[in-house]
């Protein structure tokens, strides 16, 4: 069945191609992308053209997970336009790279607001209709880094993706009375397909960098190529979207709550089925085991 669906960060990467994917599977999709008419206008214009080429329900939406004025207009955008929101992905991100000491507080807590805070935004104003519907599906990219191997030189983005799994995970309780589904799809280390690394920030604070470069050199590109050298020949992004595609065609309340694409295998998968277990036996001690799968209540 055909469903409306909002993804943030949709103007490259893992964003994109699922923006791309899911329409071809026939969902009616708003890719969110910030500065529709400025220096992403181009962005804007490939997925006009690409819903033009191959006949399908494209669209794109002005939105800047920043700000709270700007997740409400594009929720209202989505609603008044295709008349239904049923799910919500939260994609966008921002990846920066280099000693962890390097990176002022406000920098960390820049990497924290978009990452961590900008889902809170979109939440904020998409499951007020969500809940009143109550159905939909909040899927949330995520990152092995959470659970899994962790090279050096990436802490203030592994420190945000892995506050963003702990949101999700709590939100996925809180929801489920709602018949809201929750499901976190995990990529790994993907070294060609996304902007991450290409558009990555680093920090503007440089007098300790020196240090650093002292002892560790051209880290992040030894990171870069050992991680490349993990992967498979075929790990393509486009896996991730393929994933995504998979999660939303699947029937409500059939969802898996956690689905892993790691090319790299870096152990995230294992210590996250170890985590979620847990979570599963302890709100089944304490009489809450409900909460663990969507459904209706009665009020």
């Amino acid at each position: 069945m055909s469903k409306a669906i909002l993804i943030t960060g949709a103007g490259s990467g893992f964003g994109a191609l699922s923006a791309r994917a899911l329409a071809l599977a026939g969902h009616t999709v708003y890719a969110a992308v910030r500065n529709t008419t400025g220096r992403n206008a181009q962005r804007v214009a490939e997925a006009k053209a690409y819903a033009a080429e191959h006949q399908v329900d494209l669209r794109t939406v002005e939105l800047d997970v920043l700000s709270q004025e700007s997740a409400d207009a594009a929720i209202a955008t989505v609603l008044a336009e295709a008349g239904a929101l049923d799910v919500v992905v939260h994609n966008a991100g921002h990846m920066v790279t280099g000693p962890t000491e390097a990176f002022t507080p406000e920098e960390l807590a820049a990497v924290y607001d978009t990452n961590v805070l900008g889902t809170q935004r979109v939440n904020r104003a998409a499951l007020p209709h969500l809940r009143a519907q109550q159905h939909g599906l909040v899927l949330w990219v995520g990152s092995t880094s959470s659970r899994g191997g962790t090279p050096p030189y990436l802490a203030p983005y592994f420190a945000a993706k892995a506050a963003m799994d702990a949101l999700a995970v709590s939100y996925a309780a809180e929801l489920a009375r709602f018949d809201i589904e929750t499901t976190i799809v995990v990529p790994g280390a993907f070294t060609s397909g996304t902007d991450h690394f290409a558009t990555g920030g680093r920090p503007s604070e440089r007098t300790v960098l020196p240090a650093y470069e002292e002892r560790y050199g051209a880290l992040m590109d030894q990171v870069g190529e050992r991680l490349a050298a993990l992967a498979p020949a075929d790990a393509d992004a486009s896996l991730v979207a393929d994933a995504i595609v998979e999660v939303v065609g699947t029937p409500h309340g059939e969802r898996p709550f956690r689905v892993h694409i790691d090319p790299a295998n870096d152990g995230s998968e294992e210590v996250s089925r170890v985590a979620d277990r847990i979570r599963a036996e302890f709100l089944t001690r304490v009489g809450l085991d409900d909460l663990l799968a969507p459904h209706k209540v009665s009020v």
